[in-house]
């Protein structure tokens, strides 16, 4: 019995469907719409896909997207839209969050997703989880798998466009990140890319000192791919870690698929 996992970011759905509700699932087939397109799902990339038998998904995008989402599912297959709500606990993660639900529910699943990568691939050990997306989010979770916190800033575009609506004169044509860039493209996605990996490293740096233990880290989300080469240390670039934490919780709470 397929499952369907669904990704609604700041800009995107994401959406996957697997040939059964745990992790290792194989992937039958997946997709994404922009969410201003999210009614063309049903009738059109969800038209001949197989029906899942349950769907479980995480939302950040705010009720009006998500209810949009949720009539595109019950108007094509037959099963109850569920979606991830960060909690106090849950498949191996303790949220340290001072009000546990008001945690994005895909920092959440993304860090659900990492431990359990984590503990596939070797001994326990604290984690640093980066999400490269519209915003920018760097997590620390401990060996035990406690949340201890996290950063939240800025994305490439949002660090940008603020510099050009901020700044006369500066108009931001796409740059390449240099040492030492001498023009102002270069600059600008240089500067930008460099804070995010100078956060991410402070981030890594707490996190060892803290533990006492070097962290395994991982970096996600659609613009991950243009952040990795600019990073400190090593970091493995998962394309699907959201998915991933879908996965595990849908395996936790014994969904049908």
């Amino acid at each position: 019995m397929a499952f369907l996992a669904i990704d609604i970011g700041n800009t995107r759905l994401k959406w996957s469907l697997y040939d059964a509700a745990r992790p290792g699932a194989g992937l039958l087939a997946h997709g994404a719409e922009f969410l201003d397109h999210i009614e063309r799902l049903a009738e059109g990339p969800w038209a001949e896909i197989e029906a899942p038998a349950s769907m479980l998904g995480c939302v950040v995008a705010g009720d009006a997207v998500r209810r949009r989402a949720e009539e595109q599912v019950v108007e094509r297959f037959d099963c109850s839209p569920r979606w991830v709500v960060s909690s106090a606990a849950e498949a191996g993660i303790v949220n340290g969050y001072d009000h546990p639900t008001r945690l994005g529910a895909d920092r959440w699943v993304a860090m659900i997703g990492a431990r359990h990568r984590m503990l596939s691939q070797g001994p326990v050990r604290p984690m640093v989880v980066v999400m490269i997306g519209t915003a920018v989010t760097v997590e620390a979770v401990d060996a035990n798998g406690k949340f201890l916190g996290g950063l939240i800033l800025p994305g490439h575009g949002i660090m940008l466009r603020a510099l050009e609506s901020g700044t006369a004169g500066l108009h931001v044509p796409t740059g390449e990140v240099r040492e030492f860039p001498t023009n102002t493209s270069d600059a600008l996605t240089s500067g930008g890319t460099y804070a995010i990996a100078g956060a991410v490293d402070r981030m890594v740096q707490h996190v060892r000192a803290h533990c006492h233990a070097e962290p395994a880290c991982y970096m996600t989300g659609g613009a991950g791919w243009k952040m990795a080469p600019s990073m400190n240390g090593e970091f493995e670039l998962v394309d699907s870690l959201i998915m991933d934490g879908l996965l595990v919780i849908a395996e936790e709470r014994m969904l049908p698929g």
